[in-house]
């Protein structure tokens, strides 16, 4: 196996808010995400692989902006009939490392498709405590391989496409030439990538633009966790529409060279299918503007039912501020109250009083990938 450049970058923004809710005893969805670097003695195998190491060491010795994005839709939902009704929420992710001069450094994506059934009479038909697994997570589980031209799997192609834009400026990612059919127009992207890259670019190009400075250093490794979960959702009844939620948190973790956190951000997005006692969704299946709850802010609503008078999002940025300085391990180690799943930690309970349980995966799949 050939030996690389050491891959010196990775960093994490501080923008944000997750979802701290799916139930921590789901069951497996049905199938319906470091190596040690040495000094290379050879040259990248691929252009890509070439510009990759070329941004990560020209941007050696410095202070690196972390910026993620996170964008859902709901337009492939379908009613019951003659068939079950269908309830789905696609969500796209990137998260990426950014230089002082704007080039990103490091790219990671991905994508949740959460599909919640339900029946002519508005009842839900999936299990609620289902896992949804990410497209990374589920690998060639997903199945997108053996109806590719080119024998690869959603995350391969992903993937391809995240090292394609390292050493590129959210511009240079905007202006990729992009067919009439959606697909890659590019010479280089042509050979590796077959699927839609529209929402690859457009995703990216927001991570890029929410990058800030929030303590990563070029030589961390960055990575990122996503809970998701359907706990949340209910049938509908005669005098109520049921809904289909999409609850889905996002941590995204920076880690040094002793393996501590030295940058944390934490998000998370819910998003509603409603349908009615007929089977009939009443979601506007056209809807594009689901905020992430950093995004919302205080309209999400939280603070004045707080204890402690703090939103969703100080909640969050305060468990990242926490999380910043420790390891991994100390995270998942924190103890929670049974009930209610707050943390227990006298420093860390007199900001925080969300359940904390899907914080801790987060980070812990953080660290697995972050590579």
């Amino acid at each position: 196996m050939k030996k690389r450049v050491l891959a010196l970058g990775c960093g994490l923004m501080a923008a944000a808010t997750i979802l701290a809710g799916c139930s921590s005893n789901l069951k497996q969805a049905p199938t319906t995400a470091a190596p040690t670097e040495a000094a290379t003695t050879e040259a990248p195998t691929t252009q890509a692989e070439a510009t990759t190491e070329a941004a990560k060491t020209e941007a050696a010795g410095g202070a690196l902006s972390t910026g993620y994005a996170a964008i859902s839709s709901i337009g492939k939902s379908t009613d019951a009939g003659e068939k079950d009704g269908l309830a789905e929420v696609d969500t796209m992710f990137a998260a990426v490392l950014v230089d002082g001069s704007g080039k990103i450094v490091d790219c990671k994506i991905d994508s949740v498709q959460t599909k919640v059934n339900f029946s002519k009479e508005g009842k839900l038909l999936t299990d609620i405590g289902t896992v949804v697994e990410s497209k990374n997570e589920l690998g060639e589980k997903y199945g997108m391989k053996k109806a590719s031209g080119i024998s690869k799997e959603w995350n391969e192609q992903a993937d391809g496409f995240a090292k394609y834009v390292i050493g590129k400026t959210a511009d240079e990612v905007k202006g990729i030439a992009v067919s009439a059919d959606g697909v890659a127009d590019d010479a280089d992207l042509k050979a590796t990538i077959t699927v839609h890259i529209g929402d690859f670019i457009n995703v990216v190009e927001q991570a890029v633009a929410n990058a800030k400075s929030a303590g990563a250093q070029t030589g961390d490794k960055l990575g990122y966790g996503i809970v998701t979960g359907i706990s949340k959702s209910k049938d509908a009844a005669a005098d109520a529409d049921g809904v289909a939620q999409a609850y889905s948190t996002y941590t995204i973790a920076s880690f040094g060279a002793d393996s501590k956190i030295t940058s944390c951000v934490i998000d998370a997005s819910q998003v509603n299918v409603n349908f009615d006692a007929a089977g009939k969704i009443t979601s506007d299946l056209k809807a594009a503007d689901f905020k992430t709850k950093n995004q919302l802010g205080e309209a999400y609503g939280m603070k004045k039912a707080s204890a402690i008078g703090k939103e969703w999002n100080e909640q969050a940025a305060s468990f990242a501020a926490y999380a910043t300085g420790k390891t991994a391990s100390e995270i998942t180690g924190l103890a929670i109250d049974e009930k209610e799943g707050a943390p227990t930690d006298a420093d860390l309970k007199a900001s925080v009083t969300v359940g904390i349980g899907d914080f801790q995966e987060g980070i812990s799949k953080a660290e697995a990938n972050a590579k």
